[in-house]
């Protein structure tokens, strides 16, 4: 982020009563509730996952605002393959839409698409849409938006336990060097730091095999509201209540 744009973050962020200096670098959120939220008004279960889109547009602008420079958002996990045929394909067809209405945003506002996960699973024109934003915004070095797609915390790590285990078997790396950086540097998120705060909307209490590696130390806020109905509110909220926790990381408070 240049001089100019951090200046303008740092007003924004004063503007919505938080402290510039003391904001998360990097947010997860576990974008909850979509289904349930049309139900509720008995709709399709569609049309909660389209009005969840608009959820996260919302989400993406703020915090470039004020100038969080890392937000992952988990948007399909390893097991959301066992949903419906009928909505797995509608969820991809909403992806590749959404990807590619946000890529002139996203190029426009100096954003940065990073997908990681089971990519290859995807059908190809998904694929071809993730790569095609990813291509054209690369250069890019303001917010980084991670989206985890055909991600889970047991698949990621398994993978790299296989990683690590073949370059030991063929001498690459010695087992004495096996250290929790060179881990790290094996997962999906070796490109990003691991999350200061993890957001989860609907009121469930669980992880659900995100981020299993990474949050060990991640300040974790559970919140009723369900996604299609965060707001830009509540977000800014939920940041205030973050920068009011003191992380020791297992040490003691002086």
């Amino acid at each position: 982020m240049n001089s100019n744009a951090s200046s303008l973050a740092e007003k924004a962020a004063i503007d919505a009563g938080l402290d510039f200096s003391r904001l998360p670098v990097h947010v997860a959120i576990i974008m909850d509730g979509n289904g349930r939220w049309a139900k509720k008004r008995r709709l399709n279960r569609i049309k909660g996952h389209e009005k969840g889109a608009e959820t996260v547009r919302m989400v993406l602008r703020t915090f470039r605002k004020i100038g969080i420079p890392n937000l992952t958002l988990f948007a399909f996990s390893t097991e959301n393959w066992q949903r419906p045929k009928t909505e797995v394909a509608a969820l991809m067809r909403l992806l590749k839409k959404f990807l590619l209405s946000e890529e002139q945003e996203m190029i426009e506002n100096n954003i940065r698409l990073n997908a990681i996960g089971q990519l290859e699973r995807f059908p190809e024109d998904v694929q071809k849409s993730i790569q095609k934003v990813m291509g054209s915004t690369e250069q890019n070095d303001g917010l980084l938006l991670s989206i985890a797609l055909s991600y889970g915390g047991r698949a990621d790590i398994q993978k790299m336990v296989y990683d690590i285990a073949a370059k030991v078997k063929t001498g690459k790396i010695d087992p004495a060097e096996i250290t929790p950086e060179l881990i790290s540097n094996h997962l999906y998120t070796r490109s990003v730091p691991d999350p200061d705060l993890l957001i989860r909307t609907s009121g469930e209490m669980r992880i659900s095999n995100f981020y299993l590696w990474q949050i060990a130390y991640t300040e974790l806020y559970m919140t009723k509201t369900l996604w299609p109905d965060f707001s830009k509110e509540e977000c800014i909220g939920i940041l205030k209540e973050y920068q009011q926790r003191n992380r020791r990381y297992g040490n003691i408070e002086e």
